[in-house]
């Protein structure tokens, strides 16, 4: 299905849900994203990398008289609803989360009063491609519509993190909601997370010589029920044991591992106890995989990049240690498949996806290759597993 049939049949189901005219139906498109590099890093005020692909989740909205919010899924059962003059906490494994606090941000940051009726949908399998933060994103843009407010990109991003951070409780940055509101098709964009300067950065390689390959493992689990949070706290761990060995000040108490300068942790970073050590060596190995992509894509050498994303995704399974069985298994298959410059893990790596650039000849060879290695290693997920060939796309935005 092409992505106007998706929006004519989201439309038609909210018509159907609230009457009226369908040119008064406004859609939001918030675009899945990959990451290259800058793997686990963007919590510690890292560089990062990423692509917003030309999957998304699509959300059809009217606006409502009074300040109810009712939400329809095509993926999920039921409906969400609430009052913006009351909006229920966070509820575990309950899609309707995002909306609540996406609304619950725009209350407290703009006292918003209009609530809206909307059906939301996707197509991609969720797991690794920050569908959570696309969705969240599509909320923002939406209740904002329909409230008449004018909101930069940046204080989205900021209004984002809100909801995942303290409405949600997941401790991650700033990586996936920049890179759904801030890329651009056929661009890189760069981010550093401490001074959120931003570069979409264009490449002189040829179209043909690489897209995105997305092989969703079949594996699902929220990130708030795994190691993500834990893995945090071990950076910041770290980190503050430099910056009181070196005796560099912590700013505000908020001990992050960017706050440590390169040469501090070649000096001192043999002394941090395991695995804090592990943690370290993975941002500041990852920081100068990202400086060097960064000329790799500016170059046009999608090669000297993929075996970059292949070293990142090695740090992420041995310094890092956030891959599941599944997913190392799945970035081992990758790693070693025809036609693929280079894989790592999407997202957390605890559940999700694997990423990787490939040359779009070898579509058919990839596909058996990863059919005849990865559901042998885990016969639970042959029915579930998924390969996706996917382009760069613009940002999130409300559509005419």
């Amino acid at each position: 299905m092409s992505f106007i049939d998706q929006i004519e049949q989201l439309k038609r189901k909210l018509q159907a849900r609230v009457g009226g005219s369908i040119e008064d139906i406004r859609v939001v498109r918030s675009p899945l994203r990959v990451s290259p590099l800058g793997a686990h890093i963007d919590h510690q005020d890292g560089l990062v990398t990423g692509m917003a692909l030309d999957q998304a989740i699509y959300l059809a909205f009217v606006p409502r008289e009074d300040s109810e919010v009712r939400i329809e899924s095509m993926n999920f059962v039921g409906e969400v609803a609430f009052n913006l003059m009351d909006i229920p906490p966070c509820a575990p494994r309950d899609w309707g989360n995002y909306a609540r606090g996406a609304a619950l941000a725009l209350v407290r940051t703009h006292h918003i009063r209009r609530g809206m009726d909307a059906v939301v949908m996707g197509d991609m399998p969720i797991g690794g491609l920050s569908s959570s933060a696309a969705v969240g994103v599509a909320y923002l843009l939406a209740l904002e519509t329909v409230n008449d407010l004018q909101v930069s990109p940046r204080e989205n991003i900021e209004l984002d993190r809100i909801v995942e951070n303290e409405y949600l409780g997941l401790k991650n940055g700033v990586l996936d909601q920049s890179m759904i509101l801030l890329s651009d098709r056929h661009c890189l964009t760069y981010l550093d997370c401490r001074s959120m300067e931003v570069q979409r950065i264009p490449t002189t390689a040829s179209p043909e010589a690489f897209e995105i390959l997305v092989v969703y493992s079949g594996v699902r689990q929220a990130l708030v029920g795994t190691d993500y949070n834990n893995r945090v706290a071990e950076c910041q761990a770290a980190a503050r044991l430099l910056l009181t060995w070196s005796g560099v000040p912590n700013v505000n108490g908020q001990a992050r591992l960017r706050l440590v300068p390169p040469e501090v942790y070649g000096e001192l970073g043999d002394r941090l106890p395991s695995p804090l050590d592990r943690r370290a060596r993975h941002f500041f190995t990852e920081v100068q995989r990202v400086r060097e992509g960064v000329e790799a894509w500016r170059e046009g050498d999608i090669e000297r990049l993929g075996r970059l994303m292949r070293a990142s995704g090695a740090s992420s399974v041995h310094n890092y240690e956030s891959g599941s069985p599944h997913l190392t298994s799945l970035y081992e298959v990758l790693s070693k498949c025809p036609g693929v410059y280079g894989a790592r893990f999407s997202g957390g790596g605890f559940r999700g996806s694997c990423i990787a650039l490939s040359h779009p000849a070898y579509r058919e060879e990839i596909t058996a290759f990863v059919a005849e290695h990865y559901p042998v290693a885990h016969p639970d997920i042959a029915d579930d597993y998924s390969i996706h060939f996917c382009q760069t796309s613009e940002a999130a935005s409300v559509m005419a």
